[in-house]
């Protein structure tokens, strides 16, 4: 496991220290999406976490998760600058309204240079763009259907890393290829993750990955290490909650338990 190395915590610090992560995410339909994915940039390390959403996924995550911070989407878009990494499209949903703010927050982050991870709907409103190039401190997130979709074939199942290594060159960004052995991809350099197992392949569980990364950008990680250990910790923390619950049982709310378990493995 000495590829993988934690973002380093200064004792003489405070919330602003490990970064503010701006969290666009939730609709009515998916309103636990927002939730899980806060949870997880805030359980992973990040010292502050806003969601932005609509007001009825609002009601409802801040009374999971009072540690988080909750504005609309509007006032997100008038304060961007105060956040330090961008999060996009867990349970975002498809609205003409939607498509229109995605694309204000990508151009946002690209002109104040955070780094920035897109996922679920994210991707999906992305493919709807003929030319949208992202830059090398944007993760995306796919499974293969979205791969498939971002890509503009049936299918990339017979080529992951082909697939990966095409996404990378098409957008000039960072890629996570989620599968049974997720793919990290930038260009031509490769990683394959070797960990995880069936507990991970539930609902969830993505927004959580998603959440994970995000969390260790905002600690000032390079994207790609940090794209390479929020996959670790996320497959490692299954294999451990699998260990008490069975593969059967686990749910993607419960893999928060089980961060600071694959985190002192590290440590």
């Amino acid at each position: 496991m000495s590829e993988y190395i934690m973002p380093v915590r200064p004792q003489n610090s405070n919330k602003g220290t490990f970064g503010k992560v701006l969290n666009i995410a939730g609709s009515d339909n998916f309103i636990g999406a927002a939730y899980l994915s806060t949870l997880a940039a805030l359980k992973v390390g990040a010292g502050y976490a806003a969601l932005a959403a609509d007001k009825a996924v609002i009601d409802t995550v801040s009374k999971l998760l009072p540690e988080a911070v909750y504005i609309s989407r509007e006032n997100a878009i008038k304060s961007f600058k105060n956040y330090t990494v961008l999060l996009i499209g867990c349970g975002l949903g498809r609205e003409k309204r939607t498509v229109s703010d995605f694309k204000k927050f990508i151009n946002l982050a690209q002109k104040y240079r955070l780094p920035t991870v897109i996922d679920a709907d994210g991707l999906n409103i992305l493919a709807k763009f003929d030319s949208f190039k992202l830059t090398q401190n944007t993760i995306i997130t796919p499974h293969p259907m979205e791969a498939a979709r971002l890509l503009g074939v049936d299918s990339i199942l017979n080529d992951l890393k082909f697939a990966a290594k095409e996404l990378s060159k098409k957008y000039k960004c960072i890629v996570v290829l989620k599968n049974h052995r997720t793919i990290i991809c930038k260009e031509e350099r490769i990683f394959v993750n070797q960990y995880g197992n069936s507990a991970l392949a539930k609902a969830g569980t993505g927004d959580i990955l998603a959440g994970i990364i995000s969390g260790l950008l905002a600690q000032k990680m390079e994207p790609f290490e940090a794209a390479k250990l929020g996959v670790y910790l996320h497959s490692r923390a299954g294999e451990i909650a699998s260990q008490d619950l069975t593969e059967y049982s686990v749910l993607a709310s419960e893999l928060v338990k089980y961060f600071p378990a694959a985190i002192k493995e590290l440590l």
